[in-house]
């Protein structure tokens, strides 16, 4: 259940958004290209961040470079 403390957690590191081009998803309502977002967890694939609507969601790492 640690999803339900991600808010409050603290920031393992920054990144920055890169590009919003997906093959299957629409991103780029919840992210923004050049837009330097907070890593709250993090697995192999994917980076859970804050996005743009405030909640916590998984992305591809893809679409990030570390800052």
């Amino acid at each position: 259940m640690i999803h339900q403390t991600w808010h409050e957690s603290d920031t393992l590191k920054k990144v920055k958004c890169v590009h919003t081009n997906a093959a299957k998803y629409i991103v780029n309502r919840a992210l923004t290209e050049g837009k330097i977002y907070d890593v709250k967890n993090e697995t192999e694939e994917f980076f859970f961040i804050i996005d743009n609507s405030g909640k916590v969601s998984g992305f591809y790492k893809d679409y990030f470079k570390e800052v």
